[in-house]
């Protein structure tokens, strides 16, 4: 079962997960430093919560705005059976659960943000992943090469796979991103993806063929530049 093309920002949470600090560039050293935010925000640290839960309304739900919206504990069902599935596969249209009353996600999270947060789950799931340990193991360039097809053949197919990105061992950028669409350029691939830190903007993963990496431009949360990349949520090990 194909899925249907991934559509940004409907498709996704309108809230976003909130970075526990602030970060620069330090013009002298060149390295990334960060400062706690004040005040602390409240939700944090769900950048891999968001994504599967996105992936999981984009693979298993369907909105139907004609259908009478149900209560508050209704919907709390709804999300407790959605979480249930796995992404990992897309359900056919017959067997998806139907969220009634609302035309896509990003207008039900506006209604029942409070709702999608306590149910999508706290933020130790974003550390304890059976992906994880993927990012300890050395990331060559022909491995990277080798992604990036994989990559671009899943977006193709509308598949909007969740990544991956890290800089790992440095603890700079450990991050995850859902791809949803692509340009090919004469240097490689700029994948378009939903970022949960940054739910309103097109976030580009560029690919450069001639180097064999992955980029990630400056963001509110990383100065920019080299990260490796893998598709998360896709297999019994990733």
């Amino acid at each position: 079962m194909v899925p249907r093309p991934f559509r940004h920002p409907a498709d996704t949470p309108a809230f976003a997960n909130e970075t526990r600090w602030r970060y620069a560039l330090d013009p002298l050293t060149g390295r990334q430093v960060h400062e706690p935010r004040v005040p602390a925000p409240t939700y944090t640290l769900r950048c891999f919560v968001l994504t599967r839960l996105v992936k999981l309304f984009h693979t298993h739900a369907r909105f139907d705005p004609a259908l009478p919206a149900v209560s508050e504990a209704q919907y709390r069902s709804l999300i407790r059976a959605l979480l249930g599935r796995t992404a990992r596969f897309t359900s056919e249209e017959s067997n998806r659960l139907v969220f009634p009353g609302f035309t896509n996600l990003r207008d039900f999270s506006r209604a029942f943000e409070e709702v999608l947060k306590a149910e999508a789950g706290g933020a130790w799931r974003s550390y304890f992943r059976r992906g994880h340990w993927r990012m300890i193991l050395p990331f060559t360039r022909a491995s990277q090469a080798r992604e990036a097809i994989r990559l671009q053949c899943q977006v193709l197919a509308h598949r909007a796979p969740s990544v991956h990105v890290v800089t790992f061992p440095e603890l700079t950028l450990n991050h995850s991103l859902i791809l949803y669409s692509l340009t090919e350029t004469k240097q490689g691939l700029v994948f378009h993806s939903y970022d949960p830190n940054l739910p309103d903007e097109s976030i580009p993963l560029t690919y450069d063929r001639a180097r064999r990496q992955f980029l990630l431009p400056a963001l509110p949360y990383f100065i920019g530049g080299p990260i490796n990349t893998y598709e998360v949520d896709c297999s019994f090990w990733r």
